[in-house]
């Protein structure tokens, strides 16, 4: 059997005392470190993720901001080309108009024209049935 002897409480003393020094010297230190290591860890993960978040945020944001701006663009260019549209409209009247006055203005040359040589004509027609008499007959009528 076990003898219960003073070397028995002295072990136990050894152990105790062995174990308060291994607890103070080398466990505490390490759970310490162990629990700043994971204090830290967690905190990194908490930055990665709202790191990740605002970048998400920012990535929505710019897009979000990247089709306003095209759709501002696309407004400005649907305007442009309006505009453009009536000018072209407005200078395709004045150049009918134009073309209508031009238009009229010759035919009003004709049509006098065409009144003067009538007229002119008109002065000869009597010398020229004489003469078509004559060569038709031949003897002066």
């Amino acid at each position: 059997m076990v003898s219960l002897d003073s070397t028995v409480f002295i072990q136990i003393i050894n152990f105790l005392f062995l174990i308060w020094a291994l607890n103070t010297v080398l466990y505490k230190p390490i759970r310490k470190i162990l629990s700043q290591r994971n204090e830290k860890i967690s905190g990194l993960e908490e930055g990665i993720e709202r790191s990740g978040q605002g970048a998400i945020e920012k990535d929505m944001a710019l897009k979000l901001g990247i089709k306003e701006a095209r759709e501002k663009g696309n407004r400005e260019k649907e305007a442009l080309e309006n505009e453009a549209r009536q000018e072209e409209m407005q200078l395709i009247e004045k150049i009918n108009e134009k073309a209508r006055a031009d238009l009229a203005e010759i035919r009003e040359r004709i049509v006098r024209e065409t009144e003067h040589a009538r007229q002119v004509l008109l002065k000869e027609v009597d010398g020229f049935a004489a003469e078509i008499s004559r060569r038709i007959l031949g003897r002066t009528v």
